[in-house]
């Protein structure tokens, strides 16, 4: 069974950073995986993706700023943000869609407040 558990949210000033991490079990962290964010009152946004190859891609409002990781001992995703805004401001999820069965895995999330 696929589980993802995500961590490291918290409270930070902007300018600041924060780590997220994705604690993955029941599949490789070697697959894709993506990180969205949600803040209240608004739609689920794409934040960035892993591939399975290792590339990395961005929405245009974290490129620079966040950077996206596996770490394969711990079998782990985790989320580098720096920089941080305002806006960032949200519920980030840790996701993962599998392809044997197009089934979508989501984390419970992890929340993130930056303050001015």
């Amino acid at each position: 069974q696929v589980q993802l558990v995500e961590s490291g949210g918290g409270s930070v000033q902007a300018g600041g950073s924060l780590r997220l991490s994705c604690v993955v079990a029941g599949i490789s962290v070697t697959n894709s995986f993506d990180w969205y964010r949600q803040a209240a009152g608004k739609e689920r946004e794409w934040v960035a993706t892993i591939t399975s190859a290792g590339d990395q891609n961005y929405a245009d409002s974290v490129k620079g700023r966040f950077t996206v990781s596996r770490d394969t001992s711990d079998n782990t995703v985790h989320l580098q943000m720096s920089s941080l805004k305002p806006d960032d401001t949200a519920v980030y999820c840790c996701h993962y869609r599998a392809l044997w069965n197009g089934r979508h895995y989501w984390g419970q999330g992890t929340q993130v407040t930056v303050t001015a």
